[in-house]
């Protein structure tokens, strides 16, 4: 690997030092930290990081090198990557890459040899923030002017930077369900678990109307995870609209959302959304299930949430994050209509959450 120094302005001016990897060059997005101990390919290609540099408290990124199945999209979305350690040998039986060529062939920056623990303890305490990487300008002052022309997060519509262009199919043997899915930033493991539960899944374009829906007459719609600022989306929140009419004339169909697409449902019944200070990125957090009780282990990414005080009668909370109690999954009251807002199909895992899927597939049934 290359030693070549490079350094992280934030937008208040702190400053990080450190050594550059995979592409060398510039990087800007708003700096999140993830807490997963693996799965750094997963992270890095998950559309819903576009326009961030995620920051690894895990000390050491990339001993297990890259391979060609784990990727949660075609390409990398995230901006950069940080990592307290970039390891510079990888073994595993599947790598094909290691991870210093697979950002360089992505040309996407690496940054190594930093304090990470200092840097996620100031975005824990002053909040996620933008930033700017270089490897050609080191002076401070111009590296925190070019990170506070980076556009902010709140008011973002990345959605449309993601999403397909082209509507496609993912086929079934023996599929039972025809699924259309929202494509605001879709993961391959979602269309993966849809596909093991029976769901032949047609994936559209975000901007997809209502009435394109109907004419495909599908038996249930999948409302997808995605970057950037959910109240931003607002033909997404029109089409949800539209889709759960009561004077629907191919009656109501059943809607699972994740992530964004739990936010966009939520907006769509008159809820109201918010930032979070740092977000929730990492597979570690405990999720309670109301009406079990019981807890499950999730896997996260967002920047922003619902708010508990504005989630409307019709809505009932079905999941509450104990971290920050925090609104994690919510259901209509009477129409056939679900969200949650971590990800239930959670690559490489936890995998407490596969169960939403069979609810799908039950609402489906009925």
């Amino acid at each position: 690997m290359q030693s070549t120094k490079a350094t992280l302005v934030l937008e208040n001016g702190s400053v990080y030092k450190g050594i550059a990897f995979g592409h060398v060059g510039e990087a800007t997005g708003e700096v999140v930290f993830n807490t997963s101990h693996t799965g750094y390919q997963e992270i890095i290609t998950d559309p819903s990081y576009a326009g961030q540099m995620v920051v690894m408290t895990y000390p050491l990124i990339g001993n297990y090198g890259v391979n060609q199945s784990d990727g949660e999209s075609d390409k990398i979305w995230a901006s950069a990557l940080i990592v307290r350690e970039a390891s510079n040998l990888h073994s595993n039986f599947a790598a094909t890459s290691s991870l210093d060529d697979y950002l360089k062939e992505s040309k996407v920056m690496g940054l190594a040899g930093i304090d990470t623990r200092r840097l996620v303890r100031e975005i824990r305490e002053k909040g996620a923030m933008r930033g700017f990487i270089s490897t050609i300008d080191h002076d401070e002052k111009s590296l925190q002017e070019k990170a506070l022309q980076t556009p902010e997060m709140t008011g973002l519509d990345l959605v449309k930077k993601v999403s397909t262009a082209r509507n496609y199919t993912v086929d079934c043997p023996d599929a039972k369900y025809h699924v259309v899915a929202f494509d605001y930033g879709i993961k391959r493991n979602i269309l993966r678990m849809l596909q093991d539960a029976g769901c032949k899944v047609t994936v559209l374009n975000a901007k997809t109307s209502a009435d394109e829906i109907f004419k495909l007459n599908p038996d249930g719609v999948f409302l997808s995870n995605g970057p950037g600022d959910p109240f931003a989306v607002t033909y997404a929140v029109d089409t949800i609209k539209d889709l759960t009419r009561r004077d629907n004339p191919s009656g109501q169909l059943p809607i699972f959302g994740i992530c964004l697409g739990h936010q966009l449902l939520s907006l769509a019944f008159g809820a109201k959304t918010y930032k979070l200070k740092f977000g929730h990125h990492g597979s570690n957090h405990p999720v309670k299930r109301l009406s079990t009780k019981s807890i499950e282990i999730t896997s996260q990414n967002h920047g922003f949430a619902v708010e508990m005080d504005s989630l409307p009668e019709e809505l009932e909370l079905t999941h509450l994050n104990l971290y920050d109690n925090t609104v994690e999954g919510v259901r209509h009251r009477e129409l056939p209509c679900f969200s949650v807002q971590y990800h239930p199909e959670a690559a490489p895992g936890p995998h407490d959450s596969h169960y939403l899927f069979n609810l799908f597939t039950e609402m489906m049934d009925r």
